[in-house]
């Protein structure tokens, strides 16, 4: 014989989650890495979070590659940061701060003559 099934709970009755800085900073640079115009480097996005996880405040070192345009590459960098904290972490933005740190030029193919 099975187990009686227990009603459903209310969410806030069966306890909480709490998603730690350092997983919520990844969420930022790995949503930052992945925008177009974003360089691949070694280094890559840096990001510094405050504030609490319902209104964030991201503070973002970014390398963008040459010659993309630098305002679109933020504007794009700050919606998908904030899409993917929502999406993933149920998290609120307030702000995104963009600091571009790089031009990173495009890579030069050699040629054979």
């Amino acid at each position: 014989m099975s187990a009686p099934v227990a009603e459903a709970q209310d969410a806030g009755e069966r306890g909480s989650l709490e998603i730690d800085r350092g997983v919520l900073r990844k969420i930022v640079e790995h949503a930052a890495s992945g925008v177009a115009g974003v360089a691949r480097t070694r280094r890559g996005p840096s990001a510094k979070l405050s504030g609490p996880a319902e209104e964030l405040r991201i503070r973002l070192d970014l390398p963008v590659s040459y010659p993309e345009p630098v305002p679109e590459t933020a504007r794009a960098v700050r919606e998908a940061v904030s899409e993917e904290l929502e999406r993933l972490a149920d998290a609120g933005v307030l702000n995104v701060e963009v600091t571009i740190s790089a031009l990173v030029p495009a890579a030069r193919r050699n040629r054979v003559e």
